[in-house]
């Protein structure tokens, strides 16, 4: 436990040497990675959200690659093609970015449906089938993907199914004034980014998300959160549910924030406040909800407020 504590926080600081004034949106980074999960980064241009994802993918001793998302990207400029090679006389699949720890989806928005939907097997069955073949991913594969939520020209809104894949989502917000005068200072010479040296290894981090998933949680918290989940399926606000891929997230992301705090075992505090990050994304709201204005996160909120927590 405390070998793995260690880890983390080096992993936390070290990334904290580039994202200045933002650890509780590190942490929720760090916790996707170590549930095996992936990363959907949406916020305003300018607020840090590829570098984020560079800063994490830098801190781990670990291949990582970076995919521009444009409106001309084929599925296979992603999972990778059959060439034929004509010193054997036989077709040689040849990998693609998707083959790698940490993938940097930069602005996912800007591919077409058709790319889009290339990352699905990757994301949730961590594997690529191509002409018959199925092809296993590294274990440390992680999609860290960013969008801009406010410039829709040109963009393909993500399908429900895809944001189901997603672990969290997370805005990385405007630092404030004392952190922004700092970030201007640390980058008068040179950028951080650019001496960020790696602080873990892949072997680390697979043991760190074995110790995930052995944290204790109580019985009584799995049933707060699938009483959660399943207060979100009826509520009339509400078109779309969690469903139990999302319990199952909930329940992870916090024996992980558990782990990332340095606690043995998980408590209702820190189902709730993962519970925002892990849900909202996965929400759908009713046409007569969206013409009052409401919110998936004032859903939630709600949901939250009428569930006792367990004692």
């Amino acid at each position: 436990m405390r070998d793995h504590a260690q880890l983390i926080a080096a992993l936390i600081g070290n990334i904290e040497k580039v994202i200045i004034g933002k650890r509780p949106v590190i942490e929720l980074a760090v916790v996707t990675l170590l549930c095996r999960g992936h990363l959907l980064i949406e916020d305003v241009p300018g607020t840090g959200k590829t570098m984020l994802a560079r800063a994490l993918a830098r801190s781990l001793d670990s291949p990582s690659s970076r995919l521009q998302c444009t409106a001309d990207l084929l599925p296979s400029d992603i999972t990778g093609v059959p060439v034929f090679s004509q010193k054997t006389g036989e077709f040689e699949f040849r990998p693609g970015p998707v083959f790698t720890g940490i993938l940097l989806a930069d602005e996912i928005n800007r591919a077409t449906p058709r790319a889009q939907s290339a990352l699905l097997e990757c994301m949730e069955e961590f594997q690529v089938s191509v002409d018959g073949h199925t092809h296993p991913l590294p274990p440390l594969f992680m999609v860290l993907a960013t969008q801009n939520p406010v410039d829709m020209a040109g963009t393909y809104p993500l399908p429900e199914a895809q944001l189901d894949r997603f672990l969290m989502r997370v805005a990385v917000g405007y630092p404030g004034l004392e952190e922004e005068v700092r970030m201007m200072q640390a980058q008068a010479l040179t950028h951080p980014i650019d001496a960020l040296a790696p602080v873990a290894t892949p072997e680390a981090l697979l043991a760190a998300r074995e110790a995930v998933r052995a944290l204790h949680m109580a019985p009584d918290l799995c049933r707060y959160v699938a009483e959660i989940t399943a207060a979100t399926r009826r509520h009339p606000d509400l078109r779309l549910g969690i469903s139990p891929r999302g319990s199952l997230a909930l329940m992870r992301a916090s024996q992980a924030l558990a782990l990332v705090r340095g606690q043995n075992f998980v408590t209702p505090d820190l189902v709730k406040a993962v519970a925002p990050h892990v849900l909202t994304h996965r929400l759908l709201l009713q046409t007569s909800a969206l013409a009052r204005g409401r919110t998936a996160g004032e859903v939630l909120d709600e949901i939250l407020a009428t569930l006792p927590p367990p004692l």
